[in-house]
């Protein structure tokens, strides 16, 4: 290591510090913003789990533009670099403070355009500066000759992104309005000015050509040459954990909610897993290494299953198999990075890596695959680029060449295959301890195989095939699926042929009896004694009815000959199910009904007031709640929209949100009359448990409801302390632990 002269060792560590400083505070603005943009278009943009995502594209994109400016700046004289970098920030912080840009809403069809392009207007400026930031005051750290190693300031980099993440959703976003949040950014934008400020004086007189670092473990190692197979390798290393990082978003948003709390998992996780990989002493990230394809055999086995996230636990433990496999290969990264006058050029590769990976997860795959197979893709190439299983003996047999380890290899394969075999009729017939058994089997085998790359491949490919995924491929070979910006939907019949299903992620989105004699047969969470099909009973005759979510359209055939309906609908795929046939409930009871495509809180907001009698609000998708529906100004955009005495039905039916005591504080705050109807006795076929909440400005109304109504209705729990705004809506309160 270049030791500190005399005169320079009182002020050296000061300058470092000051680095570590600026970087950590320009990455936490720069991850603390990303949730921020997305909470404030949430009202805007809907709570698809695909808003996550194209946000993150975005970021991305953005991401690399700034390494891009870093690398081309890096070039200039120091002078020169310090002048035009401060000059562009007070740029950017010309378009402070943080404020959604005025677009026209969104076609139909091109939600996944229009809405990168909205955060690229609301937040490009800062957001391309900040992405700049952690390269280049490495670049200039690295610039005089008595500094340390700059590739550790990036582990810096990330601990400083991870805590932006984590402060959003437990600091700003349950305490602060929106607006606030945005002037606090905004002060921290230019405290960080002032930073940068300090950090170009302190290198002012320094060149452009300096001394390289030499750290005690690269005295025994050299670095690499840089190639374009080093680039490519590069590139790959960082996109196949970006891509996994999105995977796994969509996963954990589909089943439970659009919310910076689980957006920030996978991505705090991905930015964890590079502040241990790029550490000089490495004892961590070599041990999560060794882990990591082992781990990568069992829960990668539930990566095309129709039902792996079905639970929490096993959302968690896919989460936890990203940061595995994202340490390992960025700990490759590390190992490969060159020396720091290729510095710039090597963080332009991570990010170019990044942004590949955010198209493929963000924007290729929701158009070109019907189903979330990009997980599955991702982790075998995570498989082909993990280092190999190393094992005493084991390892050394494989290496010994000759037919011997050929003909035992093929051997393997081929018992992995008849056990996948059998794993496939064990899965199909739900026989969970063979289907544990077989897995465990399997998995001993790629890990014996582990040191030859493609027998370990191919064992993690056919345990995905034999836990349901060649079910999953044949769906979709048979037209059973379909994938929009908004889900990924599977329709299929049930095994006694009765009823046909529409799936959104793993929950029921709706059914409908084939037998046409029972075709208009209310199901799932509508039936006749559910609390919206007696409210729909009890409707007047000539009752003007919006339903928010359309589904497979059940509620439709509680239409009486003189009432108006108006269905609300985001998804045109959800509607082409209806239009097509797959289901007839529009086709048999309201072929004249309106059909709105658009987010239904935009559309009722346009809607003039005293448009509707009674408003049922079933707008969430799989178990995944838009949040902007269940907030104070959602809830007085009903009340606008509906009559003095009009009726406003609220499904809570979840599997993961107690979502109850919310609705409860939401009436509190806005003066409504509420019943709870929690439907859960001597169901029929076709019916499912279910639980909703009718609120009525009216006390008469609610009255007449209630005392009309057979069935029993309870009260509204105690409310939640504090009622969702569009500035407030964490969600830790109403978790089923």
């Amino acid at each position: 290591m270049i030791e500190l002269t005399a005169d320079r060792a009182g002020t050296a560590p000061a300058r470092q510090n000051l680095f570590v400083a600026t970087i950590l505070v320009g990455s936490f603005l720069l991850f603390l913003i990303q949730p921020m943009a997305a909470r404030f278009a949430l009202p805007v943009v809907g709570g698809a789990p695909n808003v996550w995502n194209s946000a993150m594209l975005v970021f991305q994109l953005l991401l690399l533009g700034g390494y891009l400016y870093s690398h081309a700046i890096a070039r200039q004289p120091m002078r020169r670099q310090v002048v035009l970098h401060l000059a562009l920030l007070v740029a950017a912080a010309l378009t402070l403070p943080i404020a959604l840009a005025e677009l026209p809403p969104a076609a139909p069809g091109w939600e996944a355009l229009w809405v990168p392009g909205l955060f690229l207007l609301s937040i490009g400026p800062v957001f391309f500066m900040l992405s700049s930031q952690a390269s280049l005051m490495q670049r200039w750290f690295a610039a005089s000759p008595d500094a340390g190693d700059p590739y550790v300031l990036y582990g810096a980099s990330n601990l400083g992104s991870f805590g932006g993440l984590i402060a959003y959703p437990l600091l700003f976003e349950p305490t602060m309005p929106l607006a606030v949040q945005s002037l606090l950014w905004s002060a921290g934008f230019a405290a960080l000015i002032a930073m940068v400020a300090l950090a170009g004086w302190s290198r002012w007189n320094a060149g452009t050509d300096f001394q390289e670092y030499v750290s005690p473990d690269d005295r025994e190692r050299e670095a690499p040459a840089v190639t374009p197979r080093l680039l490519a390798l590069w590139i790959a290393l960082a996109a196949v954990p970006s891509g996994l990082m999105l995977s796994t978003t969509t996963l954990l948003t589909t089943d439970v909610m659009a919310a910076p709390m689980l957006w920030v998992i996978p991505l705090g996780l991905y930015l964890l897993s590079y502040t241990v990989a790029f550490s000089e002493e490495g004892t961590l990230a070599e041990h999560l290494s060794t882990i990591a394809p082992i781990t990568l055999l069992f829960v990668g086995a539930l990566a095309l299953s129709p039902a792996g996230q079905a639970s929490m636990e096993i959302a968690l433990a896919m989460a936890a198999l990203l940061f595995l496999v994202a340490v390992a290969l960025h700990k490759r990264l590390f190992d490969l990075r060159p020396d720091p006058r290729h510095l710039t050029l090597f963080y332009l590769m991570t990010a170019t890596g990044g942004a590949l990976g955010g198209i493929f997860s963000a924007l290729v795959a929701p158009v070109v695959f019907d189903w979330i197979y990009e997980h599955a893709i991702l982790l075998i190439a995570a498989a082909m680029l993990l280092r190999p299983i190393e094992l005493p003996f084991v390892s050394a047999f494989w290496r010994r060449g000759g037919w011997l380890p050929v003909a035992a290899g093929a051997l393997l394969l081929a018992l992995a295959a008849w056990l996948a075999y059998e794993l496939s009729l064990a899965a199909v017939y739900g026989l969970n301890a063979r289907v544990a058994g077989f897995i465990g089997l399997i998995a001993v085998i790629g890990i014996i195989a582990g040191s030859q790359r493609w027998l370990y491949v191919a064992v993690l490919a056919l345990l995905m095939l034999g836990h349901l995924g060649w079910s999953t491929i044949q769906s979709s070979i048979d037209g059973q699926r379909a994938r929009s910006y908004f889900g990924a939907y599977h329709i299929e019949n049930s095994a006694d042929g009765e009823l046909r299903y529409l799936t959104h992620g793993t929950t029921l989105h709706g059914q409908q009896f084939i037998d046409p004699d029972r075709a208009t047969d209310p199901t799932s969470y509508y039936g006749s004694t559910s609390g919206v099909g007696i409210a729909m009973r009890h409707a007047a005759p000539d009752a003007r009815v919006g339903v928010v979510g359309l589904g497979v359209g059940t509620l439709a055939c509680y239409r009486k000959p003189d009432q108006r309906w108006t269905f609300f609908e985001i998804d045109r795929q959800v509607v082409a199910f209806s239009e097509a046939g797959a289901f007839t409930f529009l086709s048999d009871c309201t072929p004249d009904a309106r059909i709105v495509i658009g987010d239904a809180r935009i559309a009722l907001n346009d809607q003039p007031a005293d448009s509707f009698d009674l408003l049922a609000i079933d707008a969430f998708s799989s178990d995944a709640i838009p949040v902007h529906l269940l907030t104070q100004e959602a809830f007085a955009i009903y009340g606008d929209a509906l009559s003095a005495d009009g009726l406003l039905l609220v499904h809570v039916s979840n599997r993961y949100l107690d979502l109850a005591p919310m609705v409860a504080a939401l009436a509190r705050r806005g003066g409504w009359h509420g019943a709870m109807r929690m439907d859960t006795d001597d169901l029929g076929p076709g019916m499912t448990p279910s639980l909703w909440i009718a609120l009525t400005r009216d006390n008469e109304s609610h009255n007449r409801l209630i005392e009309d109504s057979e069935a029993e209705w309870s009260q509204l729990p105690p409310p939640s302390e504090q009622a969702w705004t569009d500035d407030n809506a964490s969600i830790l309160p109403l978790i089923r632990w």
